[in-house]
């Protein structure tokens, strides 16, 4: 596919005049899925798909365009030009903007991170037996997605990758659920039947009387999916440079007035983890690398070209949503084993949902905990508990509440599939407060 992509956006190149600029972009998969009810297939199938997106730049003025892919060089080729075609006539009508970002020349790349996935035949046997005895739903998805990039200034990239997820849930009777997310681009059947055997413990203890808790502070442990969903909020008004240029950000008093969050929350982007490419639509490699949040101490935010040609900034060629695309936490040193014990007594959540700003420049995010949640007493899980809202502040349970993080990090995968599967996630460990506020 590499081979037809870099043919047409030659041609197409070579099709310019002086005075514009073009981005081409691809985006595309070949994946596998597998939707269980039950714990029996109920829908199967195989699906290509790949599209293209426009960025056309005459002077101060731009303008976009999508359209689907084929992989045939003529058919595809001719399909661009028409979209270019368009796209002429439309720019000269839209309104200047003084912070265009021109594509500039550099290196290309070439990234192809081959996995180790299971056989599309052998799939189903080796998910079901681990969770045949229970009620069992979810999808599986896994194949192969790959990004392309190509401008008028010369740079080619190019990015693949073979990953899996298998997100599901288990159900009781009672319809109390227990969530959970296998995913990665190596499979391990060990390491998939240890994953399912926790998932039905859990279930097991869902069936326990549900305990109804007070609004309170408690003493808490949040997993690693929850813990995902929090480091996800900083991608929406946090550590986003023109979101704090704009007075907008959860992160100002970090910025303005030097409060650090515990020296144990250690947060960078780090795309050596093959899930998802440096380059960005404009074709801008992103370090391999850059630490956020060193020890608490907030070192780096998210720089676009555009935001730093707005408000004087140097790049480090984040995408023009400033959002976090390989974020990872640092593992800490309690042993995951020892989770329960450590907690003593208090509440255990395993996902939160529905996550929001309550306070955004106070840092406070409010939302609710959902499936297997638990209070947990002398170190056993007691009880499962009513769902609760939250409402709390990254500078409390990422800072002075933050007891201990957990010695092992999990890749919390972007399962969403509205436009085709989704590339990355988080990758963090859990984290043991000596005090989370529910509050509802």
């Amino acid at each position: 596919m590499y081979d037809v992509f870099e043919q047409v956006c030659n041609r197409i190149f070579n099709q310019l005049k002086t005075e514009e600029y073009l981005t081409i972009s691809l985006r595309g998969e070949n994946s596998q899925f597998i939707r269980f009810n039950r714990a029996r297939i109920r829908q199967t199938g195989l699906v290509e798909d790949m599209s293209v997106s426009l960025k056309l730049i005459i002077g101060q003025r731009t303008a976009s365009g999508e359209l689907p892919f084929i992989g045939v060089e003529d058919p595809d080729y001719q399909s661009v030009f028409d979209e270019l075609e368009r796209l002429r006539k439309e720019v000269v009508q839209l309104p200047e903007d003084p912070f265009i970002v021109l594509p500039q020349p550099g290196d290309s790349t070439h990234e192809v991170h081959t996995g180790d996935l299971l056989p599309k035949d052998e799939v189903t046997d080796s998910l079901i037996p681990a969770l045949k005895d229970v009620d069992m739903s979810g999808i599986w998805a896994a194949g192969n997605i790959y990004r392309g990039s190509a401008n008028s200034a010369g740079q080619v990239h190019w990015f693949e990758t073979e990953t899996f997820s298998f997100d599901y849930s288990l159900v009781t009777p009672e319809e109390k659920m227990v969530k959970a997310t296998f995913a990665g681009r190596h499979w391990n059947r060990e390491k998939y039947n240890a994953f399912a055997a926790d998932s039905i413990h859990k279930l097991e203890k869902m069936k326990l009387a549900p305990k109804k808790i007070k609004p309170g502070k408690y003493r808490t442990y949040i997993a690693p999916a929850g813990v995902a969903d929090l480091i996800g909020m900083f991608s929406w008004g946090g550590l986003s440079e023109a979101a704090i240029q704009q007075g907008d950000s959860a992160f100002l008093k970090m910025r303005n007035e030097k409060i650090r969050l515990s020296r144990l929350f250690t947060l960078k982007e780090d795309f050596s983890g093959g899930t998802v490419p440096r380059f960005n639509a404009l074709g801008e490699v992103a370090p391999e690398i850059l630490p956020l949040i060193e020890g608490g101490r907030l070192v780096n935010t998210l720089v676009s070209s555009r935001t730093a040609k707005e408000y004087g900034k140097i790049s480090n060629y984040a995408d023009d949503w400033e959002d976090l695309r390989a974020p990872v936490m640092t593992e800490g040193a309690l042993a995951e084993k020892a989770i329960l014990e450590e907690l003593g007594t208090g509440v255990y959540l395993s996902n939160l949902h529905y996550l929001n700003w309550s306070d955004r420049i106070g840092g406070r995010i409010t939302g609710m905990t959902r499936y297997a949640c638990f209070w947990v007493e002398n170190g056993e899980i007691a009880a499962p508990i009513e769902n609760m809202r939250f409402d709390d502040s990254f500078y409390n349970f990422f800072g002075p509440e933050l007891e201990a993080v957990t010695d092992e990090a999990r890749f919390i995968p972007d399962v969403g599939t509205y436009a085709g599967r989704e590339l990355g996630g988080v990758t963090c460990p859990g984290i043991l407060l000596k005090s989370f506020a529910l509050t509802l």
